[in-house]
């Protein structure tokens, strides 16, 4: 009676399993799978972006770097956010190779040093203030592929970009403004401009020759 017992409770415990691996292995990951691909199709599948050609380019989620041959900043571009590898706007961000923070403390003589230089590169290429340059400018993102930055950011970039595309600056400063993007829910974080779907949109109302 106990053997008989027993075997009934492990045949149990099998059959649950079989249960409990078709309804949460099975069913509900292709539940979330649809759910996902009919209301947010774009998200769930990396909020991929296209080029004019209606080539994958890349994600909005993810920064890129607009560069020549030289590894340099191409002026007619907006530059994201440095990462632990860059200097400043002639030492481009978004290296993926060294994603991530660089965990460096506000007393590290290294970090004080990096944001200074990078304070200066700023307001040297774009020809302001040190005392202006925005926070966000000369600091990394906690992954450092972010494609935001600020619109104080966008703006001082701007006249860069109109100059290097010919452009009037009113069309560049409605370029940024067309892709902003506001807080959320209205009042959490701050505004954004997303670097990549902005360039990209340069480059297709504006197109310029390829440099580099």
């Amino acid at each position: 009676m106990k053997f008989g017992a027993a075997i009934r409770r492990h045949t149990a415990a099998v059959r649950a399993m079989v249960v409990f691996t078709i309804i949460l292995g099975i069913a509900y990951p292709l539940m979330v799978t649809g759910i996902a691909q009919l209301a947010f199709k774009n998200k769930a599948n990396g909020s991929l972006i296209t080029d004019a050609s209606g080539q994958v380019v890349g994600s909005s989620l993810l920064c890129q770097q607009y560069v020549d041959k030289n590894g340099d900043a191409l002026a007619q571009y907006f530059q994201a956010r440095p990462s632990n590898a860059s200097g400043g706007p002639t030492d481009p961000g978004c290296n993926y190779t060294l994603s991530g923070g660089g965990n460096r403390g506000t007393n590290d003589p290294t970090l004080k040093d990096t944001i200074r230089g990078r304070i200066d590169a700023y307001a040297k290429a774009y020809s302001i203030d040190p005392a202006k340059v925005p926070e966000d400018a000369v600091t990394a993102s906690g992954s450092g592929e972010d494609p935001g930055i600020s619109v104080e950011n966008a703006d001082y970039q701007a006249p860069s970009v109109a100059k290097a595309r010919n452009l009037d600056l009113s069309v560049v400063r409605k370029a940024i403004k067309e892709n902003t993007d506001g807080r959320n829910l209205g009042f959490l974080g701050e505004e954004y401009v997303n670097v990549v779907t902005l360039n990209l949109a340069l480059d297709k109302n504006h197109p310029v020759a390829a440099a580099g």
